[in-house]
């Protein structure tokens, strides 16, 4: 990952300087990031998968890292990205998937996953053992959490050794915002304290020397902590750069060492790009392009309405149907009824959608609606009417009504948009 040791030591030299992480499984999600990426000229993309969606026994999406691997370069096959300018992080690599067994079991596993993620070519490690497992205290504390992500980084490293090709780097943190964002109401989030953040840091450091990983340490280029974003099912809590700013001095005097923010959805343009200058220089995206998604889609069964009458696929109806037969992915987290549910069904900022967008019955309603879409192209004002990004990337000669798919690539793009100029401020000659 000497692409990304490179831009860290720039942002450390003073260029505002940052990198956006796309951690997402959707086939559309990784075309768009591709896409913008050669429209953009960055030198690289970085996908990353979670522990959840890809591991050892499948995930949500049913991949290992191999096949996930495999199938995140086969799109950029077809989009034309080189695969030396496709990056792959694992995020929340840790025994999170497995917190009911007890702690050494989960553990076991966690390693082999971590190993399996590095094996496969995954060179951006999160490693994330902030959870308590079965008979675990709640929460753990700073040693127990630095003891365990040292366990897995030699884990990592032995994995490596036998895997060669570039050296992994890797992510820590105790302070990890739930995957997905809040399940609960939010107004206001607390900002991780600076002593926490050095604290970890502290604990991080001397536990990876115990366990003969000074090298590993000197790639340690993130921390993640709390900078006071997050949203919930339907609220934003946006950066306040004042709130954060004691946090964001304390990272200056650490070598090689930057700030990860996850949950930085929804966040405005203007705030994503505060948030690179005050050293929150990674920022995680994974729901809000999801949700870009759906937008799109929804929008175009709209289109498909109006345009094509009793002729129309249903298409929406169809997956509140299915989310509504399969709850398992949004149970813990709706508690609505009713018209109230299929609100947070379908419109809630948690996205929990996205969940069922890898099942055979949502891809076969996706593909019957892009079909019969694509036999009968909308006229460009009904186009305008639900889909302004994608009426205005036509126009531009961007995507095209008879492709309707790269209608819903325009929609994904324009959050793109926002963290490419983030990410690209204050420097001439990258854009990533």
């Amino acid at each position: 990952m000497q692409a990304i040791l490179d831009l860290i030591a720039r942002h450390k030299a003073g260029s505002a300087r940052g990198i956006c992480s796309v951690c997402s499984a959707h086939p559309l999600v990784i075309e768009a990031t591709f896409a913008h990426a050669l429209r953009h000229g960055a030198p690289f993309a970085l996908i990353e998968a979670t522990s959840n969606q890809v591991n050892q026994y499948g995930g949500y999406t049913g991949m290992t890292p191999e096949a996930f691997r495999d199938y995140v370069l086969s799109i950029a096959d077809r989009v034309g990205l080189p695969r030396s300018r496709v990056l792959l992080g694992g995020d929340h690599l840790g025994p999170n998937a497995w917190t009911k067994d007890d702690a050494e079991t989960a553990m076991a596993r966690a390693e082999q996953m971590v190993a399996d993620y590095v094996a496969a070519g995954f060179r951006k490690v999160h490693l994330d053992c902030s959870m308590s497992c079965a008979g675990d205290p709640v929460p753990l504390n700073d040693a127990m959490i630095a003891g365990r992500a040292a366990r897995l980084c030699t884990a990592s490293e032995e994995a490596w050794a036998r895997a060669g090709g570039e050296t992994p780097v890797y992510v820590i943190g105790t302070e990890v915002p739930v995957p997905g964002g809040a399940a609960e109401d939010l107004d206001t989030i607390a900002v991780t304290a600076p002593e926490a953040a050095l604290a970890t840091i502290d604990a991080h450091r001397r536990h990876f020397a115990e366990a003969g990983l000074d090298g590993a340490w000197e790639r340690v280029v993130g921390l993640v902590v709390q900078p006071g974003v997050e949203f919930d099912h339907r609220k934003v809590v946006d950066y306040e750069p004042g709130a954060a700013a004691a946090l964001s001095c304390s990272i200056e005097g650490q070598p090689h060492l930057l700030f990860e923010a996850h949950s930085t959805d929804y966040q405005q343009r203007q705030a994503l790009a505060d948030l690179v200058r005050d050293h929150f220089a990674i920022l995680k995206v994974g729901p809000g392009l999801t949700f870009a998604l759906r937008e799109a889609l929804w929008a175009l069964d709209a289109i498909e309405r109006d345009w094509l009458g009793e002729g129309a696929s249903g298409f929406r109806a169809r997956m509140i149907e299915l989310m509504r037969a399969n709850p398992e992915h949004w149970e813990r987290y709706y508690h609505g009824s009713g018209a109230a549910l299929d609100f947070d069904l379908q419109y809630s900022l948690s996205d929990r959608i996205r969940y069922y967008w890898p099942s055979a019955d949502a891809q076969a309603a996706t593909a019957k609606m892009l079909a019969n879409l694509g036999a009968h192209p909308p006229p460009l004002p009904l186009v305008s009417q639900y889909l302004p990004s994608a009426y205005a990337a036509i126009r531009r000669r961007e995507a095209d009504a008879a492709r309707p798919a790269s209608m819903v690539l325009a929609h994904i793009s324009t959050v793109l948009d926002d963290y490419h100029a983030a990410v690209s401020q204050g420097s001439e000659t990258l854009n990533a």
